[in-house]
């Protein structure tokens, strides 16, 4: 019932505000994910690499090309809505290489209120809550920002570690202490981000700690 009351809003909202395909931006049908034409270039593969810490992460897209313009419109030019397209192929890439891993529920990475306030919507928490419903899995908070930094994208790699340190908390320790959980971002380019992020929650005894994102910068092809 509440898919069937998601897809008529949709349906509604598409009538009024036509669905673009993220990679394009063509016109598509309401619950297209993407046009036919950027589907056909998808990759096959699926891309995974490591967080600072050893967490494994896989993602769909390597950062360049159509999927850099993707996320790029997501992230920066309030295409927040993208999230529900974009979660497709990432939650089929976790399906498929976690497929020997269960987890408790979906986290993301937090952004700072200060942030929050000025881009409106923190893309990774859209990206998690859509695929946990893929995924048929809860969301949670785990984790809050509560220092201000840089932002990493702006800051050389030497720097990248140094910036992360400090700036994340636990929201609850109860509630991932012996949980399996998969934290969901943007974009991993060097790791420290999510390193930071799966090393605090080790921290409170979670279980076992997975990562995944749309796009990855650091895969060697």
């Amino acid at each position: 019932m509440k898919a069937c009351i998601k897809n008529i809003k949709l349906f509604i909202i598409n009538l009024l505000f036509p669905n673009k395909c993220p990679y394009c931006s063509d016109i598509i049908e309401y619950n297209q994910f993407a046009c036919e034409n950027c589907k056909s270039k998808f990759p096959k593969e699926i891309y995974f690499t490591y967080a600072k810490g050893g967490y494994k992460c896989v993602a769909p897209f390597i950062y360049k090309d159509i999927y850099k313009k993707a996320v790029h419109q997501f992230k920066f030019k309030n295409r927040g809505s993208y999230a529900r397209q974009l979660s497709y192929p990432l939650s089929e890439s976790i399906k498929k290489h976690y497929v020997d891993e269960s987890f408790d529920f979906v986290t993301c990475v937090p952004m700072h209120k200060k942030s929050l306030k000025k881009r409106g919507y923190n893309q990774a928490e859209l990206l998690a809550k859509e695929c946990a419903e893929r995924l048929n899995l809860p969301y949670a908070e785990t984790l809050i920002k509560f220092k201000e930094n840089q932002p990493q994208h702006t800051l050389p790699t030497a720097q990248k570690a140094e910036n992360v340190k400090g700036v994340y908390k636990i929201t609850d320790k109860m509630l991932v202490k012996g949980k399996r959980i998969l934290i969901i971002d943007d974009i991993i380019t060097t790791g420290h981000t999510l390193g930071e992020c799966a090393k605090i929650l080790a921290e409170a005894e979670s279980k076992q700690i997975s990562c995944a994102a749309i796009c990855m910068t650091n895969y060697q092809e």
